[in-house]
C-alpha cells in the first residue's frame, strides 16, 4: 500500500490522506488571508520532509521559518494544538524541528541565491525586465552574439557591456543577426538600470545555485529549503521570475522517473497570482508546459494563493490535490470565485460545497485528494492537523544558528567574479582605443612629414628661383657696368679727338 500524508479528518470521521505516489500530480492550497493557508503549507512541508522528500518553499510572511524549530509546551496555542490533535485522532502527535536551509536573494536572512544571465535566458530575462516583443528579439540576438563570440554572461555588468558592444557594432550585427536599433538598445538599458535599482544585481552572479544543494536528505529527512521572500515580494516580477526559473532548471536537469512511489522534490509557490499577473500568453503557455511535464521528473508543484481564479484554467486543471480554505463572498466578483471553487470539486451529496466554502473556520478546509486511480476523491469538510514545528517565525538568533550548521556550509556566502563578457569587452575596447590612438599618431606623423616635405620643397624652389634671379641681376649688372665703361671710354676718346 502506498505511503500517505495525513492532512486531517473530515466531518464524517474520514481521514484525508495525500498519497505520496500521487503527490507529483501537483496541488492547490487556496483561501482568504487569515484562514490557515500558512499552517497547511507548514504541515505539508513537515510531512514531505518526514518522508525523505526535499522541499523548496517561499516564505512570504516569515512564519514558515518556524519549521526549523520544534513546537513548545510554553507556546500560547499549546492547549489548542493538543486539543486539535486529539479531536482528529492524531495519536502520535509530538513536537519536532525539521532540517532547514535558509536562502535569500539579498543574502541577509540566508545563503545568497544566485544564477547567471546565461542560465536565466533571454525569455525569462525579458519578462523580468518588462520588454516589448521587439526588445525581446534584440535580447535574443544579444545572447546569440555572446555565444558566437565566446562571451560569458554572468552578471548585469556583463549584459550592460554586451549591449554597449551591440550599439557600437550595430551595422555589422544587424547585417548578420537581424535589425538592431540604437533606440531599442537604449530602452533595454534603461530597463536594465531599473532592474539594478530593484536589487536584481545581487541575484545575478556566481557561485550559481546548484540543484543538488536544494535536494539534500539528512538522516532520512528531506531538507526544507526556505526562501526568505518578505522583502523579495516587493519586487513581484523578480520573485515570480526567480521561482519560474528554478522550476525550469529542475525540468531541464532532472532525469525522467515516470510515476515514482514518492516525489524527488516538492515545490511550493506562495502568492502564486504574481506568476500570472500581466503575463503574456507565451509565458503562460510555458508555465503550463512545465507544470504538465515536470511531474514526469518526480517534482510536485503546489500553488498557494488566495483565490483559485488567480490560476489560469489551463494550469488549474493540472492540480489534482486541492485544499480550499474559506473564501469571502461580499462582492459579485467574490461570489463568482466561490461558485468557481465549489464547482471544481467532486460533489459530496452531504455537503453544499458553495455554502460551506464561506462558512469554514480557521484551520478548516475543503479537501479533495487523488485516489489510487488518480481520480479526485469526494470533497470533505476537514479539520487540518496541527504542526509539529513551531507555529510562528524563528528568531534572528535561531536563523543564524541554523545557517551556521547549514549542509551547504559557506559555499554561497561569498561572490566570485571571474573573467566574463565585461572583462573581455573592456579589454577589447582598450585594445581598440590603443589602436585608434596609434593610428591617430601615425596620421599625425604623416601629416607632419608631408608638411615638412612641402616646406623643404618650397625652400628649394625658392633658393633655385633666387639663384636664377641673382644670376640675372649679376648679368644685368655686368652689362650695365660694361655699357658704363664703354660710354666713359667713348667720352674720353671723343674729348681727345676734339682737341
Amino acid at each position: 500500500m502506498a505511503k500517505t500524508i495525513f492532512i486531517g479528518t473530515d466531518t464524517d470521521g474520514v481521514r484525508q490522506e495525500l498519497r505520496l505516489d500521487k503527490a507529483n500530480r501537483h496541488g492547490l492550497v487556496a483561501g482568504a488571508t487569515g484562514t490557515g493557508k500558512t499552517v497547511t503549507l507548514q504541515i505539508l512541508t513537515e510531512s514531505f520532509s518526514a518522508n525523505g522528500i526535499p522541499v523548496f518553499a517561499a516564505d512570504v510572511k516569515g512564519d514558515l521559518s518556524g519549521i526549523s524549530q520544534a513546537g513548545s509546551e510554553t507556546h500560547k496555542l499549546h492547549d489548542k494544538l493538543l486539543s486539535r490533535a486529539a479531536k482528529i485522532g492524531l495519536e502520535d502527535y509530538r513536537y519536532q524541528a525539521f532540517p532547514t536551509v535558509f536562502w535569500d536573494l539579498y543574502g541577509t536572512q540566508g545563503h545568497p541565491v544566485r544564477t547567471t544571465i546565461t542560465e536565466m535566458g533571454p525569455t525569462l530575462l525579458s519578462r523580468l525586465m518588462g520588454l516589448t516583443d521587439t526588445q525581446e528579439g534584440i535580447m535574443t540576438i544579444a545572447f546569440e552574439y555572446a555565444d558566437d563570440n565566446g562571451l560569458l554572461l554572468l552578471d548585469l555588468k556583463d549584459l550592460n557591456a554586451l549591449l554597449n558592444q551591440l550599439a557600437e557594432d550595430r551595422e555589422a550585427v544587424s547585417a548578420e543577426y537581424g535589425n538592431v536599433t540604437t533606440q531599442s538598445v537604449a530602452a533595454i538599458r534603461r530597463n536594465l538600470l531599473k532592474l539594478e535599482r530593484a536589487g536584481a544585481d545581487e541575484f545575478f552572479g556566481e557561485p550559481a545555485l546548484e540543484l543538488a544543494d536544494i535536494m539534500k536528505v539528512e538522516n532520512g529527512q528531506g531538507v526544507v529549503n526556505i526562501l526568505a521572500a518578505d522583502e523579495l515580494i516587493n519586487s513581484p516580477a523578480l520573485y515570480s521570475t526567480f521561482l519560474l526559473w528554478l522550476l525550469s532548471e529542475l525540468f531541464e536537469e532532472l532525469p525522467e522517473v515516470g510515476n515514482p512511489d514518492k516525489p524527488v522534490m516538492v515545490f511550493f509557490f506562495d502568492e502564486a497570482h504574481l506568476l500570472f499577473e500581466d503575463a503574456p500568453k507565451p509565458l503562460v503557455q510555458k508555465i503550463e508546459q512545465v507544470a504538465r511535464l515536470i511531474r514526469s521528473k518526480g517534482v510536485g508543484v503546489y500553488f498557494v494563493t488566495q483565490n483559485p481564479m488567480d490560476i489560469p484554467d489551463s494550469v488549474l486543471g493540472q492540480l489534482g490535490n486541492r485544499i480550499q480554505h474559506a473564501l469571502r463572498a461580499y462582492t459579485p466578483k467574490e461570489q463568482k470565485a466561490v461558485r468557481a471553487a465549489a464547482s471544481s470539486f467532486r460533489e459530496n451529496p452531504k455537503l453544499d460545497t458553495e455554502e460551506v466554502i464561506t462558512d469554514l473556520g480557521v484551520g478548516e478546509a475543503l479537501v479533495s485528494l487523488l485516489d489510487e486511480r488518480g481520480a479526485p476523491a469526494v470533497v470533505g469538510r476537514t479539520l487540518i492537523r496541527p504542526p509539529s514545528s513551531r507555529l510562528g517565525p524563528a528568531t534572528k538568533t535561531e536563523r543564524k544558528a541554523v545557517q551556521a550548521a547549514s549542509p551547504v556550509g559557506t559555499k554561497y556566502d561569498e561572490d566570485v567574479d571571474r573573467e566574463s563578457a565585461y572583462e573581455k569587452l573592456e579589454a577589447l575596447a582598450e585594445k581598440r582605443e590603443k589602436a585608434e590612438a596609434a593610428e591617430a599618431k601615425r596620421l599625425e606623423r604623416e601629416k607632419k612629414a608631408a608638411a615638412k616635405k612641402k616646406t623643404s620643397t618650397r625652400r628649394r624652389n625658392t633658393r633655385k628661383k633666387d639663384g636664377v634671379i641673382m644670376r640675372e641681376v649679376k648679368r644685368e649688372g655686368r652689362l650695365i657696368a660694361r655699357r658704363a665703361m664703354r660710354n666713359a671710354v667713348r667720352g674720353i676718346l671723343g674729348g681727345l679727338m676734339r682737341r
